[in-house]
C-alpha cells in the first residue's frame, strides 16, 4: 500500500532589517510580519499541513526550489530590501517557479504600492473618492478644486506610517511644511486628499467557495484628539484608540467593494478603508492587498463580528487555492 504523500505549504514574510527603512515607524510596520506567521502555522497543522516559515529575500528562489514541493504557499511579503513596489517580485516568483499561492498576484501588488495609481483607476470606474493631488515636491502647484482640511500620506506606504494628527493641514502653509518633512525622510510622492469628516468604516472581502464583504466601523474611543483617524501610534501601539462596530446589509458599499477588488488586480483577500460623511456618501481612501493576516489582526476582529472564526478564514482560503489549482491543472 502506497504511503500518503505529506502535504507541505511554506508562509512567507518580510526580511526586515532596520537599514533597510527611513524611520522606525516603517520598520516597526514590516519587522511584526516573522511573528505573526508563527501564530499562523497551528491553523494549517490542524489541516493536515507540515509548514515551512521562508524569508522573502533573495535567498528565496533556492529554498522554494531546495524544498520538498510545496501545495501552495501563503505570501505575507509586504517588502523586499524595504521597497514596498518589490513585494510584486514574490508572487512573480512563485508564478515562475509554478508554486500556487494565498494572496494577490504580481499586478495586484504592483499597483497596490501606488496609491495614486489606485486612486485613478477607481476614478475612471466611477468609485467615490475624496478630491486628490499627487506631489512630488514640497512647492507643486495646489489644486484649486481641493478644500482644506487635507490629509497626507506617503504615496508608496502603507501600514499607517507617517499617520498623526500632524497629518491633516487646516491651511497652506501647514501642508507646504508637512510635504518637505515627508518627501525628506521618505523620498518619495506624497499623496493628498480632502479630509472627509464622519465615520470611517473597513472593508474585507474574502474569496473562498463564494465571494463575500464584511464590513465594520471603527468606534474611536473618547480622545481629545480633534481628527477621528487610525494613526500609527493607535494602530501599532495604542490598541484601546478604537474597537469595531459590526455593519450589517450595505448593498451599495458591498457593491462598491467588489468592484473595486476586480478593478485593482485582487485576489483571495483585501481590505478597503472607507470614510461615510454626515450625508451618508461614501469615500475611498486606502485600499489594501495582502493586508496583514493574522487572528489578532483587523480581519480576524471584523470576520469575528460577522460570526466567522479564524479556524474558517483559513478553510475558505485554502479551498479558493485549491479550487484554482484543479483549474490549472
Amino acid at each position: 500500500m502506497e504511503e500518503k504523500k505529506q502535504k507541505n505549504i511554506a508562509i512567507l514574510y518580510s526580511d526586515a532589517k532596520r537599514e533597510y527603512f527611513p524611520t522606525e515607524e516603517q520598520y516597526i510596520s514590516e519587522a511584526e510580519v516573522h511573528e505573526r506567521a508563527k501564530t499562523l502555522v497551528p491553523y494549517f497543522e490542524k489541516l493536515g499541513y507540515g509548514v515551512e516559515i521562508l524569508p522573502g529575500n533573495e535567498g528565496l528562489p533556492s529554498l522554494l526550489q531546495n524544498q520538498t514541493k510545496f501545495d501552495f504557499v501563503l505570501n505575507l511579503v509586504d517588502s523586499v530590501q524595504g521597497k514596498e513596489h518589490l513585494s510584486a517580485t514574490i508572487p512573480a516568483l512563485l508564478e515562475l517557479l509554478n508554486i500556487n499561492y494565498i494572496g494577490t498576484g504580481m499586478l495586484g501588488l504592483a499597483i497596490n504600492s501606488n496609491k495614486f495609481l489606485t486612486k485613478k483607476l477607481l476614478e475612471q470606474a466611477g468609485v467615490p473618492l475624496p478630491r486628490y493631488q499627487l506631489f512630488t515636491t514640497p512647492n507643486d502647484p495646489l489644486d484649486t478644486k481641493i478644500k482644506f482640511p487635507l490629509i497626507a500620506k506617503l504615496n508608496e506606504v502603507h501600514g499607517s506610517v507617517a499617520i498623526d494628527q500632524n497629518s491633516v493641514s487646516e491651511n497652506e502653509a501647514q501642508l507646504r511644511a508637512h510635504l518637505k518633512e515627508l518627501i525628506r525622510v521618505y523620498k518619495q510622492p506624497v499623496l493628498v486628499e480632502e479630509f472627509i469628516v464622519g465615520k470611517e468604516l473597513t472593508a474585507y472581502i474574502l474569496e473562498g467557495a463564494t465571494r463575500k464583504v464584511y464590513i465594520a466601523e471603527k468606534v474611536f474611543r473618547d480622545s481629545k484628539e480633534k481628527y477621528k483617524i487610525a494613526t500609527f501610534d493607535a494602530v501599532w501601539h495604542d490598541i484601546n484608540s478604537y474597537d469595531y462596530g459590526r455593519v450589517d446589509g450595505n448593498g451599495i458599499l458591498e457593491s462598491y467593494v467588489r468592484a473595486s477588488f476586480d478593478i485593482l488586480k485582487m485576489d483571495d483577500y483585501a481590505k478597503f478603508d472607507v470614510r461615510q460623511d454626515e450625508s451618508g456618501r461614501y469615500y475611498f481612501i486606502d485600499c489594501n492587498a495582502n493586508p496583514a493576516f493574522g487572528v489578532d489582526c483587523a480581519v480576524g476582529n471584523v470576520l469575528k463580528l460577522h460570526g466567522v472564526d479564524f479556524d474558517e478564514v483559513i478553510r475558505r482560503l485554502v479551498v479558493n487555492v485549491l479550487k484554482e489549482q484543479n483549474n490549472i491543472s
